[in-house]
């Protein structure tokens, strides 16, 4: 089968490519209301894309009713955010906080997680998430006909839990330890399954 992809609309496109850009990172990120209180909601549009500076990316759509969603709305006003990398326990947990609520209403509060302040970064961290990612805001552009915000974020400081850190030369994250979801298509999830090793070629 040849997929034209002039012949589908956004909708299609969408769940071709959510369907076939498989496995997807998530980024579950919590920023800060107006109210002071938290917001929490997944991203799998997201990725590392440089090292120095260290910068992650994702992006984020509009809410069905076409206004700019929390997350972004919060972090063009703080200037930051912290992203998480969840674990496979924690996925009821996560696609929960996917759930449209009016803006200052928090995930935080209408779900059994705790918050750990114990970190260099005026935002807290989620306690049950073995890795945590204290970012800045780099910039933000609008992409697509949608005006889709792909947001680019510096990490200033990374939390890593000590249970998922490996003795070596150099520091090593252990990566069936931290047990990441990994978002596929619809309302599909996996884990990671199989580890392998294959040394790179000099």
């Amino acid at each position: 089968m040849i997929i034209d992809f002039n012949d589908v609309n956004g909708t299609q496109a969408y769940h071709l490519l959510t369907q076939t850009v498989i496995p997807r990172p998530v980024a579950w990120i919590l920023t800060e209301n107006e109210s002071g209180n938290y917001n929490l909601a997944p991203y799998s549009f997201f990725t590392a894309i440089c090292s120095t500076p260290p910068i992650v990316m994702f992006s984020v759509g509009k809410k069905p009713s076409g206004e700019v969603k929390d997350t972004r709305r919060n972090i063009e006003r703080t200037q930051e955010f912290v992203i998480h990398i969840a674990g496979m326990d924690l996925a009821n947990d996560m696609t929960e906080s996917s759930r449209t609520l009016d803006y200052g209403v928090s995930e935080v509060d209408h779900s059994n997680l705790a918050l750990n302040t114990d970190w260099p970064s005026s935002l807290p961290r989620l306690e049950q998430c073995q890795v945590a990612m204290h970012c800045v805001l780099h910039k933000v552009d609008e992409i697509g006909d949608n005006k889709q915000g792909v947001v680019y974020g510096e990490v200033k400081h990374m939390y890593l839990s000590e249970s998922v850190i490996k003795t070596s030369e150099r520091l090593q994250v252990n990566a069936v330890g931290v047990d990441p979801i990994a978002r596929l298509g619809g309302s599909e999830y996996a884990g990671l399954g199989s580890v392998i090793t294959i040394s790179r070629p000099e």
